[in-house]
């Protein structure tokens, strides 16, 4: 492994990125820039200071990574997770292009990789993404139904409304008015009360 270089599991947002930034702080680590599961260092690091990090990231449910098909999936992850979190992304293009122009590797090798390792297809995977946009869209309640479909490129409505009835977490109102008929999805959290 590259230790100027280590590539980190779970890192999803920007809070990820200063929690890690804080762990490599608290144990004098010196780096040049952590980005979204990368973090590229000043200086080499031997493997008693790599042991040290990972037991750091773990307490907080990162990981270093060291097998290159962990490298490559969570590289896969994290451009779905901003080709469907960041607007300003090119939502037109199919993401088998995308990913094959990102990484550099046929498709199929990164389906087969990415399946092995998660145990789901990255088509699977991009859809449980798109159904919690859609989940933190509609609690926002800003968006209709169709705006959102826009939003995140999906064009075949019929099928995203047949995805979104067996979604975890949303529940369809049909709420009556005398004149017209009103249809919510309506986010929800399940709680035990004891």
């Amino acid at each position: 492994m590259d230790s100027k270089k280590l590539h980190i599991k779970n890192m999803v947002c920007d809070r990820c990125i200063l929690s890690v930034r804080e762990i490599l702080q608290r144990n004098d680590v010196s780096f040049h820039t952590i980005t979204l599961g990368t973090i590229e260092l000043q200086d080499s690091l031997d493997s008693s200071k790599i042991m040290e990090l990972q037991k750091e990231f773990k307490k907080v449910g990162f990981e270093i990574l060291s097998e290159k098909n962990e490298r490559i999936v969570k590289q896969i992850k994290a451009i779905i997770l901003k080709e469907i979190f960041e607007s300003d992304s090119n939502r037109n293009q199919n993401l088998s292009v995308i990913l094959t122009e990102k990484l550099h590797f046929d498709y199929s090798h990164l389906s087969a990789i990415f399946s092995k390792t998660e145990g789901k297809s990255i088509q699977k995977y991009q859809n449980e993404l798109k159904v919690e946009r859609i989940k933190e869209l509609l609690e926002y309640d800003e968006l209709s139904i169709s705006e959102i479909a826009a939003d995140l490129a999906l064009e075949v409505l019929p099928t995203f409304l047949h995805n979104l009835k067996t979604a975890p977490g949303l529940l369809l109102l049909n709420i009556k008015n005398p004149r017209k008929a009103v249809t919510r999805w309506i986010p929800f959290k399940l709680s035990i009360f004891s």
